[in-house]
């Protein structure tokens, strides 16, 4: 007896960068694990004119792994194009982020709705933008709670949106400047005692893996994960055990930060600062998280730090 869309789901993955990647390796280790549980389709940029496809490794590893692909430009299709390739599948999971532009956020959940596709988990795997509110030092966050009214106002389509907090790897970014192991500084942005949520990209597709799957089903809400919630104090801690020194503490207020980006209000790293100085709307406690609550183990800032600042 074949087996329904809702029994053997397809799932369309749109974008195999850090985020996407993880995601996709998840969902193919699931589906390994059970066999028949969905199939996976990535939606990746057409081929560039003229190129080899030999050469072309990454599409020979997701054909070897059973994943098969399509094609299209988000930047260029219109959302009718994207609705017509999105609407052959059940579930569609973005992995689009910001750096594809202002808009495009909008026009992934435009499609999707158009397609009308049973779920749809958009790109929201940052921080609690509902907390956060409109008008941040950080504009595209106003797109994403566009994307959430979008989908909190229609019923046909089923919507999952995961909040991960910041990526671990971006604390320690060097242009963040929040670790400055070359000065051995760390900063706190606005108070030591301010929180952070972070979680590795690894660990964001081991979770949204379970999600997708998770019995019963998850649907129409916010999921928050933690790979790890801490201080900037317990940050400079960290520091200190990790590459045995003693780092200058130096704080930068919020108005400090405000002043700044008000110096160079077109600086992603600014707003950024600026954003992650808030008390509220970057950080929840882990152990009310999703994979805390499920007892699956996540990457904390210390196992990180240890893993690749040493």
């Amino acid at each position: 007896m074949p087996t329904t869309p809702t029994d053997s789901p397809s799932i369309l993955v749109i974008g195999t960068g850090e985020l996407g990647a993880s995601v996709v390796a998840a969902l193919a280790h699931h589906v390994s694990a059970h066999p028949g549980a969905a199939t996976i389709t990535v939606l990746l940029r057409p081929p560039t004119p003229g190129a080899d496809p030999g050469q072309d490794t990454r599409r020979a590893e997701l054909t070897n792994e059973g994943i098969a692909i399509e094609h299209a430009d988000i930047a260029t299709a219109s959302v009718t194009e994207l609705a017509g390739i999105m609407t052959r599948y059940h579930t569609v999971i973005s992995c689009i982020g910001f750096a594809a532009g202002a808009g495009t956020q909008r026009k992934l959940a435009h499609a999707a709705l158009t397609a009308g596709v049973s779920r749809y988990f958009p790109w929201q795997f940052g921080v609690d933008y509902d907390e956060i509110g409109r008008g941040s030092a950080q504009p595209l966050f106003d797109e994403q709670l566009d994307v959430r009214d979008l989908l909190r106002r229609q019923r046909a389509t089923e919507w999952v949106i995961v909040s991960t907090g910041m990526f671990t790897s971006f604390l320690f970014e060097p242009a963040f400047g929040v670790v400055d192991l070359t000065a051995n500084t760390v900063h706190a942005l606005g108070s030591w005692d301010n929180q952070l949520t972070l979680t590795t990209p690894e660990d964001i597709g081991v979770l949204t893996a379970d999600i997708v799957f998770a019995e019963p089903r998850i649907r129409d809400t916010v999921v928050y994960l933690a790979g790890d919630t801490i201080s900037y104090g317990e940050l400079a801690d960290i520091v200190d055990r990790v590459c045995d020194t003693t780092v200058a503490r130096r704080e930068w207020s919020t108005e400090f930060l405000r002043d700044q980006l008000a110096g160079e209000p077109e600086n992603t790293m600014r707003k950024y600062r600026a954003v992650f100085a808030r008390p509220t709307g970057v950080a929840w406690p882990k152990a009310q998280s999703y994979n805390a609550v499920r007892g699956i183990s996540t990457t904390t800032v210390e196992d990180w730090a240890k893993a690749n600042l040493v």
